[in-house]
């Protein structure tokens, strides 16, 4: 089984992520991102083909059941909010992706500050494009929202037919 959660910055996909993967024993693979930026903060779109590759790199690695704290739509999306354009590499990578389920965090839960997170008026429209690019390109998703303990609930019963 391989789970992704996506959505936008403080969502909770790391909270959901880490408890998916204690609850049903998978190993967590977590964001290349975080420690990709830590190093480069001032990045540029080039960059986001790396965090890509070491993205996959991690999934590669980790074998073919897992939970995934990102994903390729966040790439995408991030690429194309920031940058208004995403390369082959990214778009690649988000074609060729495939997980058993997505689960799309909603921001209805406060933002935590954080020095790589950058825009936190925009959680509720850029919600709006994973939802929208999740629904084009056919995945199976199911939306998180509400209190930790609804979003697990909601996590145990989708997950309870795999």
């Amino acid at each position: 089984m391989k789970i992704a959660f996506t959505g936008p910055e403080s969502c909770g996909k790391s909270t959901m992520a880490s408890w998916c993967s204690e609850h049903f024993k998978l190993p967590l693979c977590e964001e290349f991102a975080r420690e990709y930026l830590m190093d480069n903060p001032e990045y540029t779109q080039s960059d986001l083909d790396a965090i890509a590759m070491g993205q996959l790199d991690i999934w590669k690695k980790t074998g073919e059941h897992f939970i995934a704290d990102t994903e390729m739509t966040v790439m995408k999306i991030w690429s194309e909010f920031r940058y208004k354009a995403c390369s082959d590499t990214i778009q690649t990578a988000f074609t060729k992706q495939q997980f058993d389920h997505y689960f799309l965090c909603a921001p209805d839960i406060p933002w935590e500050p954080d020095p790589l997170r950058e825009h936190p008026e925009e959680r509720e429209s850029l919600f709006l494009l994973y939802q929208a690019e999740l629904i084009q390109s056919k995945r199976a998703f199911t939306i998180l929202s509400g209190t930790l303990e609804a979003r697990q609930k909601v996590v145990e019963d989708v997950l309870k037919g795999f």
